[in-house]
């Protein structure tokens, strides 16, 4: 700046984070407790070259501040943040190295990986202790100021749909439509793709209500996948937690309109959307990892530290660092986060990956950490759906039906034991709590058997088709010689490994595929379905395809005979589930008898109709019972008789 000219930049509010346009100017924002400067770095239209570099003038409770009159929609920006560079005391702060802006809206431009994006000089005597002097700008996507205005034709926020009443359906946003005939070239595999009518419908057809999309924020390839021409094909990689992911909008300069739209036109049909949110670590990795943003803006407080070496990462999420949701800042950007998809871009619910993580203090999991009672004090979180993944690969790691009232979960026990007792390796007494929402885990504290979400296949193992047809992973495809992902698949292949063309082999897993499905949506709780599962989709014993952004994980539209006739028969399962209350009760069953109204709500009863008796329950071999409902039994807890 020249000696006398006055800056054109003002001072700006501390008020509200991000970079937030009035229509006249926009408002930057950047937390951070040990910087002592922060700049905010404006580009030209297509984010190549740096046009300024501002220093953001004000510093309230240690949010840095600034109001640049002329930035408007569409300015291209990031940060930079001077501070101490002190690695074993937990501080990387390099102004070398070009920031994302953690509350970005939009992004343009994906990482080109090179040495500069690194704080360290990579090779160096002492590596990640070294500084790096190169600058990471031409490497590093950048953000983008965003109209928050946008016509949702006086559609409100959708008031959700009642847990009873709710199926999900779990899908890839580009994996759904990159093959679909009725999606034109151009929108295939983006947002704009899977809100076309013609998936919509489809969609609806099935009787589900909700779909759940795997991540959609805005997160980076990894190094080493690319080296081997693969891709992060899942999205678990977030780098930015507002801002949908523009490789999956048609123009990536509209990412977030288009994202909006695809809602709208899902709300239209009367269909929910919850999102796949990954708030456990970031994709800057280890202490060897690159410096993108948190790790550059205020190391020692996004991120949980070893306490007795903050050099080192905590990494409870297996890949390399863990947010610290201890600290009042980080909580109040992920709950910003949350509140920022459903208020503005009207989304229905969220399911947390490695939810445990989230609820760990450094004391260990707690039902009472902040993040939850933080979620569970909150208006606007209390009225969308939660779902915890409960567990992780940190201590005590494992948590199903831990996590407070107001929170679903992933029952990974239901999937289990389905799948063992349709191979014959569970009997009935392993099964029968998992019929009734496994109320011996969720049966606490006033949760409602909806509080179970049950599956038994996901993104993550293999389909159903898969379930039936291998038994063993073949994940040679990853290039890691087929040592990734799980060896406890609790799959059966009916007696050939992979396709065949036996006629009985292939009935039989016909028919193996119906026994999973009807167990699934028949049972109490809440159903979740793998998409493509109803078509028959295979990844050919891929149990593991997080890095296949190809035909092994897209959905195949040639639909045949076969594919159809699943088609129908979810069809009819969802429609009984809809049509009779009784399937999706909202009391969990016990089978105790209820003396006032002479009823019991369930009966167990074995292959000759008589009640189970204990010996029944021991008996391993025995392949046939029954589970009788009883409609009479008081639905609330109003002592009066069901209808």
């Amino acid at each position: 700046m020249v000696a006398g000219k006055a800056s054109r930049i003002r001072e700006g509010s501390s008020a509200q984070q991000g970079a937030i346009w009035d229509g006249k100017g926009t408002n930057f924002t950047l937390f951070s407790a040990n910087a002592t400067k922060v700049e905010v770095c404006l580009f030209d239209s297509g984010g190549t070259r740096e046009v300024e570099r501002l220093a953001l003038p004000e510093y309230t409770d240690q949010i840095w501040h600034g109001y640049i009159p002329d930035a408007h929609p569409g300015s291209v920006y990031g940060f930079r943040a001077h501070g101490p560079y002190e690695p074993k005391s937990g501080h990387r702060f390099n102004p070398n190295k070009l920031l994302l802006d953690p509350y970005a809206r939009a992004h343009i431009g994906e990482l080109k990986w090179a040495p500069e994006c690194f704080g360290y000089t990579i090779g160096a005597a002492g590596d990640d202790l070294t500084f790096d002097e190169r600058d990471s700008a031409a490497f590093m996507p950048k953000c983008v100021i965003v109209d928050p205005n946008f016509d949702w034709q006086g559609q409100p926020r959708s008031r959700g749909i009642p847990w009873d009443q709710t199926i999900i359906y779990e899908t890839h946003v580009r994996g759904f439509t990159r093959l679909h005939p009725a999606v034109p070239q151009r929108e295939r595999g983006t947002y704009k793709g899977l809100g076309t009518k013609e998936v919509i419908a489809y969609v609806k057809s099935l009787g589900v209500t909700s779909v759940e999309l795997l991540p959609i924020h805005t997160f980076v390839n990894d190094s080493h996948l690319l080296e081997r021409k693969l891709t992060n094909y899942w999205g678990y990689n977030s780098i930015g937690f507002f801002a949908p992911d523009p490789r999956y909008a048609s123009a990536p300069e509209q990412s977030l309109r288009e994202f909006k739209e695809m809602v709208a036109r899902f709300h239209e049909a009367g269909l929910e959307i919850i999102l796949d949110v990954v708030y456990n670590h970031t994709a800057e990795g280890n202490e060897r990892g690159p410096t993108l943003s948190f790790r550059g803006i205020d190391n020692a407080s996004y991120y949980r530290l070893l306490a007795d070496d903050k050099r080192y990462y905590v990494n409870d999420a297996g890949t390399g660092n863990t947010l610290n949701l201890s600290h009042p800042n980080v909580i109040q950007m992920v709950t910003d986060s949350l509140r920022y998809w459903v208020n503005e871009l009207h989304v229905d619910g969220f399911r947390f990956d490695l939810g445990t993580i989230l609820a760990r203090e450094p004391n260990g999991f707690d039902s009472e950490s902040g993040f939850l009672k933080a979620c569970g004090q909150d208006p606007v979180l209390r009225s969308v759906k939660l779902i915890a993944e409960p567990w992780d690969c940190g201590p005590g790691g494992y948590q199903v039906g831990g996590f407070p009232p107001g929170w679903a979960e992933w029952n990974d026990r239901f999937r289990d034991v389905v799948r063992d007792f349709w191979k014959e390796s569970a009997g009935a007494a392993h099964i029968a709590q998992r019929l009734c929402a496994s109320g011996d885990v969720f049966n606490r504290l006033g949760r409602r058997p909806s509080a179970c979400v049950n599956f038994v296949t996901a993104h993550d193992g293999f389909t159903l088709n898969d379930v039936v047809s291998y038994n063993d992973k073949h994940n040679e495809a990853n290039g890691e010689d087929n040592k990734d992902g799980s060896n406890d698949n609790r799959s059966w292949n009916c007696g050939t490994e992979g396709p065949t063309d036996d006629p009985a082999t292939n009935a039989l897993r016909e028919r193996q595929i119906r026994n999973l499905l009807a167990t699934l949506l028949l049972s109490q709780g809440t159903p979740m379905m793998l998409a493509g599962d109803e078509l028959g989709r295979t990844q050919r014993g891929n149990n593991n395809a997080y890095c296949q952004d190809n035909e092994l994980s897209w959905l195949d539209w040639e639909i045949g005979d076969r594919g159809k006739s699943t088609i129908r028969f979810v069809r009819k399962l969802t429609h009984l589930r809809h049509q009779y209350p009784i399937l999706r009760r909202n009391r969990f069953l016990t089978g105790a008898y209820d003396d006032e109204l002479d009823v019991k709500d369930l009966t167990w009863i074995n292959a000759s109709g008589a009640e189970m008796r204990a010996e029944d329950w021991s008996d391993a071999g025995m392949r046939c019972f029954g589970m009788l409902i009883d409609g009479r039994a008081r639905p609330t807890g109003v002592r009066q008789r069901g209808t």
